[in-house]
């Protein structure tokens, strides 16, 4: 079972453009986010997993994006360090639930934007740079988790988070968007991971990799349709969700998905 951290999205629009997923000027339907993420919420708990919320609070349209707000590794809390100060705000406050909740927490000293850019596998830690988290943060989070850290340089400004162009499968494997790296960055996942799942331009594109998996089951984008040939392939179950309207802003099952691990 699984433990994961959600944030409503009561207050979701898309009032800034942070990424070349938001466009301002589109309409966006908040009624239709809540109901996609309900429906998210509910295939995790139909899956016996555990779910804690976190109140959402005005002025922060992407507090949804729960994923962002923190990195939690054997019950010790990296606290997120925004790189835009439109979502400075969150990570105090994400923080701040950790440690009423009786966690260990850290405040950041680098800019870090949590499982965005922090993927926590059972020896290692996979850690996206290029676009929003430091490179320092990388070093911040190998001393705190006492875990190696592993830097993939993100290239494309598309998949600006690692979590959009890559997620840990189960306990010793991945699938990944090759595109959305460095060459060098590619070369290092080809060798760590020999039969990782390679996800196709299509895939990204509907942010098909910004999906949880839980070693069996595998929540992801409903348009990810080479995504759920590949998984099916390999033994995997997918389970395909409607994350149309919060793909406005850039987000999946996974950005609304922070994992707790005590």
């Amino acid at each position: 079972m699984r433990h994961y951290l959600m944030c409503p999205p009561t207050y979701f629009t898309v009032e800034y453009a942070i990424n070349p997923w938001m466009d301002p000027t589109a309409p966006v339907d908040t009624e239709l986010a809540m109901r996609q993420w309900e429906t998210l919420k509910r295939t995790y708990e139909d899956l016996g997993h555990a779910v804690s919320t976190i109140e959402p609070l005005p002025g922060l349209p992407d507090m949804v994006f729960a994923a962002n707000g923190a990195t939690v590794v054997d019950g010790t809390v990296y606290g997120a360090r925004f790189a835009t100060l439109e979502r400075a705000a969150e990570g105090p406050v994400y923080l701040d639930w950790f440690r009423l909740a009786g966690f260990r927490t850290h405040a950041a000293a680098f800019t870090n934007e949590g499982e965005g850019d922090l993927l926590t596998m059972p020896d290692f830690i996979l850690a996206g740079t290029g676009f929003r988290t430091d490179l320092a943060a990388h070093a911040e989070a190998q001393e705190l988790f006492g875990r190696p850290v592993i830097t993939l340089d993100l290239v494309d400004p598309r998949y600006y988070h690692l979590d959009t162009a890559l997620f840990p499968l189960d306990a010793h494997n991945i699938a990944y968007l090759p595109e959305a790296f460095s060459p060098g960055s590619q070369r290092v996942l080809k060798r760590m991971f020999p039969d990782a799942i390679i996800a196709s331009p299509a895939d990204g594109e509907v942010l098909g990799i910004n999906a949880v998996s839980d070693g069996r089951h595998v929540v992801l984008n409903q348009e990810a349709s080479d995504m759920i040939l590949e998984l099916k392939k390999h033994g995997y179950d997918p389970i395909p969700v409607d994350m149309s309207e919060l793909r406005k802003a850039g987000g999946g099952p996974k950005c609304c998905t922070l994992e707790v691990r005590g």
